[in-house]
C-alpha cells in the first residue's frame, strides 16, 4: 500500500513538473549557500594568535546574521509543493487510505526532493570555494582549503537539510490528517493571531536589556557571542510578527480599495498571510542587515580619521570586507527567496488564476493585483525590520553612528537593491502567470 501511495503522490500531474523542479532548485540553492557561508566562517576558527579571538567573534556575528535567515528560506523551500501535496494527500485520505501511509509517503516524498536538490547544493559548493578562497584576510587569500567543508561537515549539513524537510512534512499533515475534506475545499482559514506580535515585542524587549546590560559586566567575546545569539532570536521573532503585520495592514487596504487589483491584491494577503510574509521575508532580512552593515561602515568612516596602527587599520580593512561579503550574502538570499516563492506561488493559484479567467477578468488586472500583493507589503516590512535592528544596535552605537548620513545613505541604498530585486522577479515571473491563463 505504501508503494503505491508513493507512485501516486510522485506522479506528475498534467502540466505541474514545474512544480516539483521548484522544490529541488530552491534546496540545492539553500545547501550550496549554508555550505559556503559556513564553510568560510570556520577558516577563522583555524587561527591560534591572540587577534583570532576578535575575528571569531565577528564571524560568529555574520554567521548569525546569515544563517537564520537561510533556515527561513529552507522552510520555505520545504514548503513549495504543500499545496499540491496537501491536495493530492487529502485525496488519498478520502479515498480510505490510512494515515500511516500517507504520513510515509509524504514524508519520503519530502526527503527525495530535498536530497536532490541537496546533492546539487554540494556540487555547487564545490564549485564556488576556489573563488570564496581568494577573498583576502589579514593580507593574505583564505585559499580552497580553508573554506572547503570537510566530508563529515558536508554530510552534516545535508543532513540538516533533509530533517528540516521531513519536520515541515509531518507539520504540514496534520491538517490533511485531521481534515481531508476542508484541504481538498480549501476551507481552512489562514489564522495569524495577534499573539505573535505580543511575543515578538516581548522579545525584542528582553533582547534591547541584554545588549545593552552584557558590555559593562562581560568579556568582549562572551558579550560578542551573547549579543550574536540575540540577533539571532530576534531575526526569528521577525519571521514570527511579520504575517500578522501583513494582515492588518492588508485588512486596512481591503477597506480603502477602489480598484478591482487593490481589492484583489488585499484579497490575496488576507487568503495567506504567511504566504505573504514569505515573498517579502527576505526584505526583512536584507533590511535587518542593512542597519548593522551601516553601523559598520560609520564606525569605520569615523575610524579612518584616527591616528591608527598599521594592524588597527588592517583589521579595518577586513571588517570592511565582511560587511560587502555579508551584504552580498544577504542580496543572494533575497533573489533566491523571493524568486522562488514568486514562481511557486503563481504555480500555486492556477485554479484562483483560471477562475478568474473564466469570470472575464483580464491578464493585466491579475498581474497588477498580483505586483500590487507582494510590492505594498514591501514598504511596512523594510521599515520595519530596520527599526528593529536600530532598535538592537542603539546600545552598541548610539544613535549616532546610525543616523550618520554614511550609515544612512548605506542602510537606503541596500534597501532599494532589495526592493528591486523583488520588482524585477515579479516581471520574471510574469511569462508563468501568462502560461497558466493560456491553460485556462
Amino acid at each position: 500500500m505504501n508503494r503505491t501511495v508513493l507512485a501516486l503522490l510522485l506522479r506528475p500531474a498534467p502540466g505541474q513538473n514545474s512544480v516539483l523542479v521548484l522544490p529541488v532548485l530552491a534546496f540545492g540553492i539553500v545547501t550550496t549557500l549554508v555550505l559556503t557561508v559556513v564553510g568560510g566562517a570556520q577558516a577563522f576558527w583555524r587561527w591560534t594568535d591572540p587577534e583570532a579571538a576578535l575575528y571569531q567573534a565577528l564571524a560568529a556575528i555574520a554567521l548569525v546574521l546569515l544563517v537564520v535567515p537561510l533556515m527561513s528560506l529552507g522552510g520555505a523551500a520545504a514548503r513549495l509543493s504543500a499545496r499540491r501535496r496537501d491536495e493530492r494527500l487529502s485525496t488519498l485520505r478520502l479515498l480510505g487510505v490510512s494515515p500511516a501511509g500517507v504520513t510515509f509517503a509524504t514524508v519520503a516524498e519530502s526527503v527525495l526532493v530535498a536530497g536532490a536538490g541537496a546533492i546539487a547544493g554540494v556540487l555547487g559548493h564545490i564549485a564556488l570555494s576556489p573563488l570564496i578562497g581568494l577573498i583576502p584576510f589579514r593580507g593574505e587569500a583564505l585559499g580552497v582549503g580553508a573554506v572547503l567543508l570537510p566530508p563529515w561537515g558536508m554530510l552534516a549539513v545535508v543532513g540538516g537539510v533533509l530533517l528540516l524537510a521531513a519536520a515541515s512534512a509531518v507539520i504540514g499533515l496534520r491538517r490533511v490528517v485531521i481534515s481531508p475534506l476542508g484541504v481538498r475545499t480549501r476551507t481552512e482559514p489562514s489564522k495569524v493571531h495577534w499573539i505573535r506580535a505580543v511575543i515578538a515585542v516581548g522579545a525584542i524587549a528582553v533582547s534591547f536589556a541584554l545588549i545593552k546590560v552584557f558590555p559593562a559586566v562581560a568579556e568582549l567575546f562572551v558579550t560578542i557571542i551573547v549579543v550574536a545569539l540575540l540577533f539571532a532570536a530576534c531575526l526569528a521573532v521577525l519571521n514570527l510578527m511579520g504575517p500578522w503585520v501583513l494582515k492588518v495592514s492588508a485588512s486596512r487596504q481591503l477597506k480603502r480599495a477602489e480598484t478591482p487589483e487593490r481589492l484583489l491584491a488585499s484579497r490575496i494577503v488576507l487568503d495567506s498571510p504567511k504566504a505573504a510574509w514569505r515573498q517579502v521575508g527576505g526584505i526583512a532580512m536584507a533590511s535587518f542587515m542593512a542597519v548593522f552593515a551601516g553601523t559598520g561602515v560609520a564606525l569605520l568612516d569615523t575610524l579612518s580619521g584616527a591616528d591608527l596602527s598599521a594592524a588597527d587599520l588592517a583589521l579595518a580593512d577586513d571588517i570592511r570586507t565582511g560587511l560587502i561579503i555579508t551584504l552580498i550574502g544577504s542580496f543572494l538570499m533575497v533573489a533566491a527567496s523571493v524568486g522562488v516563492n514568486q514562481a511557486s506561488d503563481v504555480l500555486d493559484q492556477r485554479e484562483l488564476h483560471r477562475s478568474l479567467h473564466h469570470l472575464g477578468v483580464p491578464l493585466e488586472t491579475v498581474d497588477r493585483a498580483r505586483r500590487r500583493a507582494i510590492m505594498s507589503p514591501l514598504l511596512v516590512t523594510a521599515i520595519g525590520s530596520a527599526l528593529v535592528a536600530a532598535v538592537l544596535v542603539f546600545p552598541l552605537v548610539g544613535l549616532a553612528l546610525i543616523t550618520a548620513p554614511v550609515s544612512v545613505f548605506t542602510i537606503a541604498l541596500v534597501v532599494a537593491v532589495g526592493i528591486g530585486v523583488v520588482w524585477a522577479s515579479t516581471w520574471a515571473t510574469r511569462p508563468l502567470l501568462r502560461g497558466a491563463f493560456r491553460t485556462a
